[in-house]
């Protein structure tokens, strides 16, 4: 039995770290998106235009699916939540940055400018199960691949 809290622990600093995910809202394909964070809070912002399709579809809060790969292939996510505008002017001058500030010609101020906050519920985690070890133990036909796979996923709650 897999360890949530340790596969939770992982997600998180992997995709701070990351910050690049495909997210999806019902009616509007997968796009990649740069995730910003707000401290400790398990919540993740996108800074977009409102004039995007992804930002047009949630004028009210849609649940919305976000798919993390970390760069180095250790560890992939999909994740269920709910994506809704929230343009509040104290979490955008928090989150501001230069990368953001390079797409928005009037800055803050710009009116294009939209803020998008996805609340995570529930995510399927995998961690890479390839090793040295488990290659050798395969090419010597030791053990099952996929019952030594069993504790590399985990459905975590990240409410």
């Amino acid at each position: 039995m897999p360890d949530k809290q340790a596969f939770e622990e992982k997600f998180w600093k992997s995709i701070r770290a990351d910050m690049t995910v495909m997210l999806s809202v019902a009616g509007v394909d997968a796009r990649p998106m740069t995730a910003q964070f707000d401290g400790e809070r398990k919540t993740l912002y996108f800074f977009t235009a409102k004039d995007t399709e992804i930002a047009q579809k949630v004028t009210r809060a849609r649940k919305a699916t976000l798919v993390y790969a970390a760069k180095k292939h250790d560890l992939f996510a999909t994740v269920h939540g709910t994506l809704r505008i929230d343009n509040d002017r104290e979490t955008i001058d928090r989150l501001w940055n230069r990368f953001v500030a390079a797409w928005f010609e009037k800055g803050k101020d710009d009116p294009k400018l939209c803020l998008l906050r996805f609340e995570p519920a529930d995510a399927q985690i995998w961690l890479d199960a390839s090793s040295l070890v488990a290659g050798v133990k395969m090419f010597l036909g030791l053990g099952d691949p996929k019952k030594d796979y069993e504790d590399s996923v985990a459905s975590v709650s990240l409410k």
